[in-house]
């Protein structure tokens, strides 16, 4: 079909897994390539520049918006997150469909300016699940998980505007789930837009030849 990747935007509730999905989709298949965001906020322990984030000061981040030099960019906690351009337009043009993990806001933000970008929406299959799920980590307060949920409440209101909706139920399947529609997103006829333009004239070729 066409050699072009395709820019995947990834959202989700937090406690969704969206994250683990994204990590064994890379591990799964060699077609992805994840777009590291860059950020205003300092390094947690464990994170490395370039690899977890391209952590740049709000000097450099403000330099980069007036470049145009990022496809989205939103303000969260007092701090900036946004997605290069060069990198994502390295990796498409070399074949690999390119995935962002990031939040409605951005996503949103990309589809306006790149129609043609697939947004992906996971959630578990019910609330309670999602409580269930931010409760299992151990890490977070009753307060925290009440937040989230309320913040969730908040994002569900935009799943609409996504292109597929995707149940991560059991990972392993929501993983071969996931892949499947990337792939099949390479055929929409906006996508191969060139090949249905040559078909059409070879056709009307052979039609004014009969």
């Amino acid at each position: 079909m066409t050699n072009k990747g395709i820019l995947v935007v990834l959202s989700g509730f937090s406690g969704s897994g969206k994250g683990t999905l994204v990590k064994r989709l890379l591990e799964e298949y060699d077609n992805y390539a994840l777009s590291i965001s860059m950020t205003t906020r300092l390094p947690r322990p464990g994170e490395e520049h370039g690899k977890s984030y391209f952590f740049v000061t709000r000097e450099e981040f403000t330099s980069t918006i007036e470049r145009d030099g990022l496809l989205e960019y939103a303000q969260y906690c007092d701090n900036f997150y946004g997605t290069p351009k060069a990198y994502v337009e390295e990796q498409l043009a070399n074949g690999k469909d390119v995935i962002l993990e990031i939040e409605v806001q951005g996503a949103l933000q990309i589809k306006e300016k790149f129609p043609e970008t697939l947004l992906l929406f996971v959630t578990p299959p019910s609330a309670k699940v999602l409580k269930e799920r931010l409760a299992g980590r151990g890490t977070e307060t009753e307060e925290v998980i009440n937040k989230r949920m309320r913040r969730a409440a908040e994002e569900a209101d935009s799943m609409a505007l996504y292109d597929n909706i995707i149940v991560n139920d059991d990972l392993e399947a929501c993983v071969k789930y996931t892949h499947n529609v990337i792939q099949s997103a390479h055929s929409t006829p906006d996508r191969v837009s060139k090949l249905i333009v040559n078909l059409k004239e070879e056709l009307n070729g052979f039609s004014e030849g009969e």
